[in-house]
Formats: structure tokens, C-alpha cells, sequence
């Protein structure tokens, strides 16, 4: 019996919102080799960070096992936040170093969960800079914003 490779997942996110607080959409891309997945998806009442958010953790419980994952964003609020400052707000008890409640705490907290099932290298994308990939994300999170928009019609 052969060991099966872990896949390798290449992932595109964005989040939208107009206004801010207000109605928010969030965006991701999966490819995998030739196959490709969109998603997207919106809230009624929520800010830009929120969608950002939203739009990893929606990409990577659309995962079916544990991936190699090379996962692009534009928000620097995101990548920075997993990558740098997660590990401090725990320590601190999920408090800022100002003390302060950690905003999108429950975010965080299921982001962390699910990165921990894959190996994930997150790389950071200049936005609306011509990248295919990122440019697709942010095409499906202003689809999920016209979704509510729609719905609230």
C-alpha cells in the first residue's frame, strides 16, 4: 500500500464591504492542478476585516484533508495576524498589547483552528495590482456583497 501525497492547494482571498460597518461579501479561489472551485459569500452588517477573515476560513473548511496550501491575501490584517501577532494575543489572553479586547476574536480563533489541519504558506498580495488570482477574489466578494444586496430588495 502507497502512501498518498498530501495535495497541494493553491488559494486566493478577499474580502468587500461598503461601507464599513456595513454590507460585506468575502471571496476565495481554490486550485488544485487543473481544477478550480470559486466561493463567495455575504453578511448584511459587518466590516472588511470581518470578510477577510471569513473568506480564509470559508477556503479552508472547503478542504476535504489536510493540504499544502500557498495561500494569497491582500490583507495585510491577515496575514500579519496569523503569521505575527496571533501567538501574543493568546499569551495576553486575548488582549491587544494595549490591553485591549482582540477584535474578530471568534475569527481568529476558528482561523487558527483550521490552519492547524494544514501546512500553509501564507504570501501576501498587493491588491488591485493585476495579480489573476487575486483579482478573481475580489470579483466573488463583490458578488457575495450584490448577494445580500439582493436578498435586502
Amino acid at each position: 500500500m502507497t502512501q498518498e501525497s498530501t495535495p497541494e492547494v493553491e488559494i486566493w482571498t478577499d474580502g468587500a464591504c461598503k461601507g464599513n460597518p456595513g454590507v460585506g461579501g468575502w471571496g476565495a479561489l481554490l486550485k488544485r492542478g487543473s481544477h478550480e472551485k470559486a466561493l463567495c459569500g455575504g453578511e448584511p452588517d459587518t466590516t472588511n476585516n470581518r470578510m477577510e477573515l471569513t473568506a480564509v476560513i470559508q477556503a479552508l473548511r472547503a478542504l476535504k484533508r489536510p493540504c499544502s496550501v500557498v495561500l494569497h491575501t491582500d490583507s495585510q490584517y491577515v496575514q500579519k495576524g496569523i503569521s505575527q501577532w496571533l501567538a501574543s494575543w493568546k499569551a495576553r489572553g486575548w488582549k491587544t498589547a494595549a490591553k485591549k479586547p482582540v477584535k474578530n476574536e471568534d475569527l481568529w480563533r476558528a482561523l487558527e483552528e483550521l490552519a492547524a489541519l494544514h501546512s500553509i504558506d501564507w504570501r501576501w498580495v498587493k491588491g488591485h495590482d493585476g495579480d489573476p488570482g487575486n483579482e478573481a477574489a475580489d470579483a466573488l466578494a463583490n458578488q457575495g456583497v450584490l448577494t445580500v444586496t439582493k436578498l435586502a430588495s
